[in-house]
């Protein structure tokens, strides 16, 4: 058992690594893009077009079958809520609050799936618990940097912070039941299904909405590359993600992913020369004590 929490963990640490890299990368593309919430969502189906390209045919490969009823919707439910969880993530940093905004989603995505373990698999024991509130406080930490050209956000950016927080948090969970159902690759398959088609909705009524040549998108090869590199970190940290799942407690994984903020400021500072700030240095030591409360 004690083995088994323990590659539950590395595989979630992983999971974190990958996902934040993925996020780099998806900001790059979106920022070489046009910045705008147009071009955020061109990134997101380029990518995961090439997702679910490489998750079916690994499927296929393995002739797994295709799978139905609840574990297909569990698929799908995590798929579309995904979708809507990056679209208002992405709007939400547009407008500029990108520190509050990060912390704050990141805060629920950990907590939506720890509260469904508790219920679904028993409460952990108190060290864990004690781990999770410090992985809360380094989230914090980590992705609400100082910043003193960050601003304020208002009402409506709270709310879309929160929408793509919850969003994420039944993403986690979503994937988790479908994967208890089936294997590891067609949950993610399927998942891909419902955020393409989503997504896809979203860009077509923002197109007939907007007017002729407003806010152009380019789509150049550099964009390409870029959604390209996010789809195999995302696709890969989401395999190690429901590996994860599968090996022990939703909540050790949920937990210990949503650390992931801490990658993605480490390669900014790696290749972009983006120094983390004082605060954020603070988190990832406190990211660290988590793990190991949470492992222990």
């Amino acid at each position: 058992m004690e083995m088994m929490v323990h590659g539950n963990a590395l595989l979630a640490l992983a999971a974190a690594v990958l996902w934040g890299g993925g996020d780099f990368a998806g900001g790059m593309g979106v920022k070489r893009a046009g910045g705008s919430m147009g071009a955020a969502l061109r990134v997101i189906l380029l990518s995961h077009c090439a997702s679910i390209s490489l998750l079916v045919l690994a499927a296929w490969a393995r002739g797994d079958a295709f799978p139905h009823g609840a574990a297909l919707l569990w698929g799908v439910v995590a798929g579309v809520t995904a979708g809507v969880a990056l679209a208002c993530f992405y709007i939400a940093l547009s407008r500029g609050a990108m520190g509050a905004s990060a912390a704050l989603s990141g805060l629920l995505a950990a907590t939506i799936p720890a509260a469904f373990s508790a219920a679904w698999e028993g409460s952990p024991g108190m060290l864990q618990l004690a781990g999770f509130l410090v992985a809360g406080v380094s989230i914090w930490l980590i992705a609400a940097g100082e910043n003193a050209e960050a601003k304020p956000a208002d009402r409506s950016t709270f709310w879309l912070a929160v929408i793509g927080g919850v969003g994420f948090g039944i993403y986690f969970t979503a994937l988790k039941v479908a994967a208890a159902k089936t294997g590891v690759i067609w949950p993610l398959a399927t998942s891909r299904m419902g955020s393409i088609g989503v997504c896809a909705l979203m860009l077509a009524g923002m197109s007939l909405r907007s007017k002729k040549g407003e806010g152009q998108v380019r789509v150049t090869r550099p964009v390409v590359l870029w959604a390209m590199a996010t789809a195999l970190l995302d696709t890969s940290g989401n395999l190690f993600y429901v590996a994860a799942t599968r090996a022990g407690r939703l909540d050790v994984a949920a937990v210990l992913a949503s650390l992931y903020p801490a990658s993605t400021i480490l390669l900014a500072a790696w290749t972009l020369r983006e120094r983390p700030t004082r605060r954020q240095a603070w988190g990832m030591a406190v990211a660290a004590a988590a793990v190991v409360m949470v492992t222990v």
